[in-house]
């Protein structure tokens, strides 16, 4: 297993981005200025072993979703929205995701103003483990969210585990 002590994240500067209260849960300001910080982490994302990239099932038209190989995908875990994803992009012009973690993981996320619970987890239809990301503003930003990223990758593969 993955040591769970080595994520560490910084405070995110400045003020929360607004979002929508439901579904569609949607980031209504803060977005990237430059599309391409979103673009090239998609690509990071996407590159990640065993991933495939499909629409989303589960967001709005146009998101982009990170499904894990069935062969490779935890067991006995709640990493996933529907199926075999476990993380989505949203589509211009919001460029935020949602994304599974352990829940030790989303509490921390969301404590260091990267991102907030899904508001169906807040209505107990998903676990409270799935938060959005908020999209990155610049460079150092899309560095720190490849560690969410990541962090949920590994969930998803079984390496980390909420017990």
């Amino acid at each position: 297993m993955i040591n769970e002590n080595t994520f560490e994240l910084p405070l995110r500067n400045g003020i929360k981005p607004k979002t929508t209260p439901s579904n569609p849960h949607m980031r209504l300001n803060q977005q990237p200025e430059d599309r391409k910080l979103v673009d090239s982490l998609m690509d990071w994302a996407f590159s990640l072993p065993e991933i495939n990239k499909e629409f989303s099932k589960i967001s709005v038209p146009g998101a982009q979703a990170m499904c894990l190989s069935s062969d490779k995908m935890c067991n006995d875990c709640h990493a996933f929205m529907i199926g075999n994803e476990f993380a989505h992009f949203h589509p211009l012009p919001d460029g935020s995701m949602h994304l599974g973690l352990t829940l030790k993981d989303a509490e921390y996320v969301i404590s260091r103003g990267w991102g907030e619970l899904h508001p169906v987890a807040k209505m107990g239809y998903l676990t409270h483990n799935f938060i959005m990301v908020y999209a990155p503003r610049n460079e150092e930003e899309k560095e720190i969210i490849k560690k969410i990223i990541l962090r949920s990758y590994l969930f998803a593969t079984g390496k980390l585990n909420d017990k």
